[in-house]
């Protein structure tokens, strides 16, 4: 495959397997290899020494920073942040001496819109991220995380609530809280389980490369 085309940016150095698709806008960093599988959305960005594998895909601009590699079941919709060296697997219980790979074998570990993963942290096969869930550097995910959750430690557990902006919320005695940048309001479940916008505002949600 051509390494530049008039719809994406690809370096030199990178690899880009016959058959992989990547989206007009995207940008393709020093010594990445994107598989033939492999589907990139618009305006993604692959920072150096980016592996995508056959069976991902990536979502519009989703941001990869450097040194990560997207094994097969790893799902990202649009405007996921993976910070450098985050690490994914795709099988619970790797053997050398029993295959286990293929069609039925890898798990589905999906990052629902906006999730951000900090640097260092590993994501286990099988899980679901949330709308803006938000995971701290160095974090080990075991378990599903909800959305705009605030999680970090080994293993992961819940420690707040994230905007949709990258703001903790701080909730009131009626479970409101504000973010300071967007102004957009949010409510806590009775629970505490939960976190929803209390008006949903597309224009007011973060936008790159719009």
């Amino acid at each position: 495959m051509p390494h530049a085309t008039p719809d994406y940016y690809a370096h030199p150095t990178a690899v880009l397997d016959e058959g992989c698709q990547v989206g007009r806008g995207s940008r393709i960093w020093h010594f990445c290899h994107v598989c033939a599988g492999a589907d990139i959305g618009e305006d993604c960005n692959l920072g150096q020494n980016v592996f995508v594998a056959d069976g991902v895909t990536l979502g519009r601009n989703v941001k990869v920073q450097n040194n990560v590699s997207l094994y097969g079941g790893v799902i990202c919709e649009d405007d996921v942040f993976l910070g450098p060296s985050v690490v994914f697997t795709n099988v619970k219980n790797p053997r050398s001496a029993v295959a286990r790979k293929g069609p039925g074998q890898y798990l589905t570990t999906y990052l629902e819109q906006g999730v951000t993963i900090g640097a260092n942290a590993t994501i286990v096969c099988g899980v679901r991220l949330g709308r803006y869930a938000f995971v701290g550097a160095g974090s080990v995910v075991t378990h599903d995380v909800p959305a705009y959750a605030l999680v970090y430690g080994t293993p992961a557990q819940p420690q707040g609530w994230m905007s949709a902006y990258g703001h903790r919320l701080t909730f009131d005695e009626k479970g409101r809280a504000t973010c300071p940048e967007s102004g957009e309001a949010y409510q806590l479940s009775p629970d505490e389980h939960s976190v929803r916008p209390v008006v949903p505002n597309a224009a007011k949600r973060p936008r790159v490369n719009s």
